[in-house]
């Protein structure tokens, strides 16, 4: 007797005997890190992904497969018919969790962090129920809110969390939302992209919102939070999760050790706020956008330090806020 649609294997891979989880935004950052925990917790992961030739490495990791979800425009139509659509990709799924995220868009009038953030959570939950999907962890950002956020990602990222909550709760789906602080280990883009700065720096290092506080948390810790509400739904089911380090700095001081640490030292130089928002406007329209006036708003309101409780597991440490 043949299983049903729902239990079978997608083209006939092996399922980790825990079961299968979709990640999408697994060939990130975060998301390598947290598929390789979920390989090694022998979960099944599948990764649907735009640039799967990009990621050919994962594809050697035990109990893991990518699927290419945007063949390309000139691809034949053989090609894009065995393009797995997205619910399909969800059947049978233990969970799905949602990574995706953009730090800056092309544009400047928020119709980036829309598209990828809030309009996106929508398509994964619907394809998510109709698949039959029962468990949803969501990757948020601390100080997300819909209402009182001070830049397009903290109000996309609110917006994204709110709808992924309210339809839990409307289609009986047990979701968990977490939302870090700056997040920082190997491969991060924030401690990196700073290093990277400080190394064609001559000497002084100008540098924007540099009394900004934050409570930066190890992805690895990060890791261990998502793996830990996977294998406790009912601890952390409707729960929105702040994760941070247990300590606080400035983001001068932050960057003073991405340069030392690099070694490329240097005296960084504050920036009073009106002098920060005019880098940010010239900044936001060069290659790579390293700084724009989104980032100075979310700079502005940043993260604080943690309140961890003796009851919360390793990696879900409290943060307040601070404006």
């Amino acid at each position: 007797m043949s299983k049903p649609e729902s239990e079978q294997a997608i083209g006939g891979m092996e399922l980790g005997s825990n079961g299968r989880i979709v990640v999408f935004g697994g060939t990130g950052f975060v998301g390598r890190h947290l598929v390789r925990a979920l390989s090694k917790a022998n979960y099944q992961v599948i990764i649907p992904s735009r640039h799967v030739q990009r990621h050919r490495d994962m594809q050697l990791w035990p109990r893991v497969d990518l699927f290419d979800t945007n063949p390309p425009a000139n691809s034949d139509i053989a090609t894009q018919r065995n393009v797995i659509p997205q619910h399909e990709l969800m059947l049978g799924a233990a969970a799905v969790i949602n990574l995706v995220g953009i730090l800056n868009e092309k544009k400047h009038n928020g119709e980036g962090f829309e598209k990828a953030h809030v309009t996106f959570t929508q398509t994964v939950l619907k394809n998510a129920h109709r698949a039959g999907v029962s468990r949803y962890l969501h990757m948020s950002a601390l100080g997300a809110s819909a209402e009182q956020g001070a830049s397009f990602y903290q109000k996309t990222k609110g917006r994204a969390e709110d709808y992924a909550h309210q339809f839990g709760v409307e289609h009986d789906i047990a979701v968990t939302s977490f939302r870090p602080s700056v997040i920082f280990g190997p491969g991060d883009n924030f401690f990196n992209q700073f290093a990277r700065l400080a190394a064609i720096t001559p000497g002084v290092f100008p540098l924007a919102c540099p009394q900004a506080r934050m409570a930066p948390v190890y992805v690895g810790d990060v890791v261990n939070a998502f793996v830990h509400a996977l294998k406790n739904p009912a601890d952390t089911r409707g729960e929105r999760l702040d994760l941070c380090g247990p300590e606080e700095f400035t983001l001068k001081e932050l960057v003073q050790m991405a340069a030392r640490s690099s070694g490329h030292p240097r005296w960084i130089l504050g920036l009073p706020n009106s002098v920060s928002k005019l880098q940010a406007r010239i900044f936001e329209w060069l290659p790579g956008k390293p700084f724009t006036r989104d980032n100075y708003y979310h700079c502005k309101r940043q993260m604080s330090a943690p309140m961890a409780s003796k009851d919360n597991p390793p990696g879900l440490l409290m943060c307040s806020l601070t404006t």
